[in-house]
């Protein structure tokens, strides 16, 4: 109140000197001008004042406004509630623009503590979190995986050893680009983290090769039939290319398949601790899925896709990924042109983290190559070549890999 006087009365006499100078104009002295210009000070100062405070309190109403928005009245329950979505945002507060916490899948339980129309409050990894309530259930639905192996499923053995925490996933030939595949008749594990910083987040971990037979029949390359515009295992202009090539060997007579899947489940355990869930595509010797099947199976159950490899070269070249050739009709071409600045974005990362791992690097990490699994692609993915035949694959440079792969995926999804 005493400032707002203050300004008044300095206001009123900044009229009386201005009308003054109007009928008079007297000269005026030294002195009057600083006061003059002291009295303009506090008028400035004062009107910031002023607006700086209405500023705040709009603010302050603004915020009011938007907590009554987002804490909404809910019914106390609590109760099992069943996910009727195949993947559903576990969000941080009840809004569609808030934080996502999570991820969770057809038929996964969740503890309803709280219900709107709009939202339900439920726990998750011993937070309390929301989910859209019009995709829960009271009753029971039945999940997208099952813990047994299918009727027409078979695998390298007579019988399938599933871990606890995982399930077993098959082709549905319903999915799409499923009918593309010619070898489909295996499973993938879904293996679920019992981290305590479990955060919804699937990871599909892909290791190179492994099925048998699969180097003797044909796949078609890209979904609208067209054209490879790189050559590979499969030669520039070829319509269709081997379902599942054999691998290389190593200088020391090492298959390539069997590193690839010492790798897979090294990376698997630590991105299991880290709290992702890890879709393991091959998880024994054999599994008889191609590479569609791999990838179509990967679209569908995980939220990106790495593949594991080395290549064929002698001179231990470093790491690198496969990126997108910068071709315009591959580029132009469906799913290739929804998704391939994703496939870089998440290779840049595992190349960021393999770096930071002290792993040698291959030229800028790149290497543009068409390959049926980025052409099928629906989910940032990518192929990554850990080195080559004359590199070094003991156990502890497979652990150094492990974590710096692990590491690119933390970044990718920004943890």
């Amino acid at each position: 109140m005493r400032k707002k006087g203050i300004c008044a009365v300095a206001v009123m006499a900044v009229a009386v000197m201005a009308s003054g100078c109007q009928k008079q104009e007297p000269a005026r002295s030294a002195s009057e001008v600083v006061a003059e210009a002291s009295v303009s000070q506090v008028q400035e100062a004062e009107t910031s004042t002023l607006v700086q405070t209405a500023t705040t309190t709009l603010e302050m109403q603004k915020s009011a406004h938007e907590t009554a928005t987002t804490t909404m009245p809910m019914e106390t329950r609590n109760e099992t509630v069943y996910v009727n979505a195949d993947q559903l945002n576990v969000r941080r507060e009840p809004g569609t623009t808030a934080k996502v916490a999570g991820r969770v899948n057809r038929g996964d339980t969740l503890t309803r503590t709280g219900y709107s129309d709009e939202w339900s409050q439920v726990m998750y990894n011993g937070s309390v979190c929301y989910v859209a309530t019009t995709y829960l259930s009271t009753e029971k639905v039945e999940s997208t995986v099952t813990k047994a192996v299918s009727a027409n499923s078979t695998t390298s053995t007579t019988s399938q050893n599933v871990p606890e925490n995982a399930v077993v996933v098959s082709l549905n030939p319903q999915w799409t680009y499923a009918g593309f595949a010619k070898i489909a008749s295996g499973s993938a594990l879904l293996y679920q983290s019992t981290s305590v910083s479990r955060n919804g987040k699937v990871v599909c971990v892909n290791a190179g090769h492994g099925t048998k037979g699969g180097s003797s029949v044909k796949t078609q390359c890209h979904p609208d039939g067209s054209a490879k515009v790189t050559g590979g295992t499969t030669s520039a202009g070829a319509t269709s290319a081997v379902a599942v090539s054999g691998g290389t060997t190593f200088q020391d007579g090492t298959a390539e398949a069997k590193v690839t899947l010492q790798m897979a489940q090294k990376l698997r355990d630590k991105l299991l601790d880290k709290g992702y869930d890890v879709l393991m595509i091959r998880d024994s010797d054999d599994v008889q899925l191609d590479n569609i099947a791999r990838t179509v199976i990967a679209n569908n159950m995980a939220d990106c896709h790495i593949a594991l490899h080395w290549d064929s070269t002698k001179n231990d070249k470093g790491a690198f990924y496969m990126s997108v050739p910068d071709v315009a009709s591959y580029r132009a071409m469906e799913p290739v042109a929804s998704n391939w600045q994703k496939h870089h974005a998440l290779g840049d990362s595992l190349i960021t983290g393999l770096r930071s791992a002290g792993v040698k690097i291959f030229s800028n990490g790149t290497m543009a190559m068409d390959l049926t699994q980025t052409s099928y692609s629906t989910i940032p993915s990518v192929d990554i070549e850990l080195g080559d035949t004359a590199s070094d694959h003991s156990a502890s440079t497979l652990n150094t890999l492990a974590d710096g792969l692990a590491e690119g995926v933390d970044q990718f999804f920004e943890r």
